[in-house]
């Protein structure tokens, strides 16, 4: 009977604490990832197309020039990176578009002729 007790016990601390988790991943209202880790960072999601000096049209991913190990990719960050593609002549033109994530909701971003637009 002991163990049965105490089989009990584990089952319902562990249920509550999977369930306290799992609500801890929920998003509120015009929130996302109310996790604590993430509660400051900004995810930027976006496809973006290069126009070269010779017309053609070529993917472009931002995130190869970010430095290792980090995802973390915010509009100064992107837009800092697309400069750099445009100066340095790799790129003419650069557009796009997608999502910036947030502790403040979720929200659309453009890129036009290389300038970040929220």
């Amino acid at each position: 009977m002991h163990t049965s007790v105490l089989s009990a016990l584990q089952i319902a601390v562990t249920v509550t604490l999977t369930g306290w988790m799992i609500t801890g991943f929920t998003p509120l209202p015009g929130r996302w990832l109310r996790w604590k880790m993430f509660c400051r960072a900004t995810f930027t999601i976006i496809t973006l197309t290069g126009t070269t000096k010779d017309g053609r049209a070529e993917p472009v991913n931002v995130y190869l020039h970010l430095s290792p190990g980090s995802f973390i990719l915010g509009p100064p960050q992107l837009q800092t990176i697309l400069n750099h593609l445009t100066a340095n002549g790799r790129y003419d033109r650069i557009d796009g578009h997608g999502r910036v994530l947030s502790a403040n909701g979720e929200h659309t971003v453009e890129v036009r002729a290389g300038r970040v637009v929220l």
